[in-house]
């Protein structure tokens, strides 16, 4: 088996190049998780600012929710 050698900015170029390619053609499989990453972003977000704020009751929700149109 013969080896094969390729500088280092050669490769790099190779990569994107084949990276940039499969986004193309996979558009919609790459938003869909580029959505679900920005969503668990959001998440955890909120999550962290939850830990930092009072307590709010089961029951106060729901009446808040109530009086939205």
């Amino acid at each position: 088996m013969s080896e094969i050698t390729i500088d280092e900015t050669k490769l790099k170029e190779l990569l994107k190049a084949a990276i940039f390619e499969l986004l193309k053609e996979q558009k919609e499989v790459f938003s869909e998780i580029l959505t679900e990453a920005l969503e668990d972003i959001g998440m955890e977000n909120a999550i962290k600012e939850g830990e930092n704020t009072e307590t709010v009751s089961r029951d106060q929700i729901f009446k808040i929710l109530k009086r939205q149109p």
